[in-house]
Parts: structure tokens; sequence; C-alpha cells
């Protein structure tokens, strides 16, 4: 028990330097070199999703990390990188999630294509459960006009 005590003042000394080893971010606002660079910027922010919060684009999102993004596609985009490349290299670092549109390929084609796939389905079911309708109805008319023919035979007046 002795053995642990000056493991614990350390350990409670060096607690505080925790907080300055935090990374420094820059909390200025953007400054854009035109208007033309902000609008690209703002429509590349509002198609990228925070990879933090949920249904909050980069645009509109107050994460840390989304500002840091913010930051990094503001870079991307001075370098002289097209959107597709800015796109591209968050796909890399952060995965599909990223992008609000994800890409059609073999990976996304059920995200695309399985709401019209379900829908086709439930109209396919309505169909069937319809024409069996029908088709007890008019088994059950022609049933019941041989029934009281039989019935009708079968009486004498």
């Amino acid at each position: 028990m002795r053995r642990r005590w000056p493991l614990v003042l350390l350990l409670a000394l060096l607690l505080p330097t925790l907080a300055f080893a935090q990374a420094v971010r820059d909390p200025s606002p953007m400054q854009f070199t035109d208007q033309a660079e902000a609008d690209r910027f703002h429509d590349l922010a509002g198609e990228l999703r925070c990879v933090k919060c949920q249904n909050q684009s980069l645009a509109d999102s107050n994460a840390a990390i989304a500002q840091d993004l913010r930051h990094e596609v503001l870079t991307l985009m001075r370098q002289g990188k097209s959107n597709a490349e800015v796109k591209d290299y968050l796909v890399d670092r952060y995965g599909e999630f990223v992008l609000y549109r994800p890409r059609m390929d073999t990976k996304t084609w059920l995200l695309w294509f399985g709401p019209a796939l379900v829908l086709l389905a439930g109209a396919g079911v309505v169909v069937n459960v319809v024409r069996r309708h029908a088709r007890m109805g008019a088994a059950g008319t022609a049933d019941n006009a041989k029934a009281t023919a039989a019935i009708d035979e079968d009486q004498e007046w």
C-alpha cells in the first residue's frame, strides 16, 4: 500500500496537464477570399455530414470535429482540389458515412433502390389480395346462384 502513494501522487500532479494537452482549435470564423469561394465552400459543407452528429451537415454542426473538418475542407479547396477530390479525401478518412448522398455502387445499391423495391412488393401484395377477394366473390356468387337454383328445383310448389 505504501508503494502506491508515489504513483498516485504523480498521477494527481499530472492530471491538470491533460487539460492543456487538448488539441487547440481555431474558433475564428472562416475567412474567404471571395464570394465564389464562400459559395463553393457552403455548397460543399452542405453535402458533407458531421461524423459526430446525427443528421447534421458539416455546415450546421457545432461539434469540434465539424469545425476542424470545415477548416480541412477550406484548406483542401485552397490547395486547388476539386469538390470530388475533397469528397474522396473525406471518404477515405471517414467512409461513405460522411456523404449525405452516398454514391451508387455495389455497396449502396440497396440504399438507393430499397424503398422502390419495398413499394413494389407492397403493391404486389395489394394486387394479389384484391384478385383473391375478387375470385372468392365471383365464386361465391356462382355458388349462391347454383344453390338457389338447386333449392328452387327441389321445392315443389
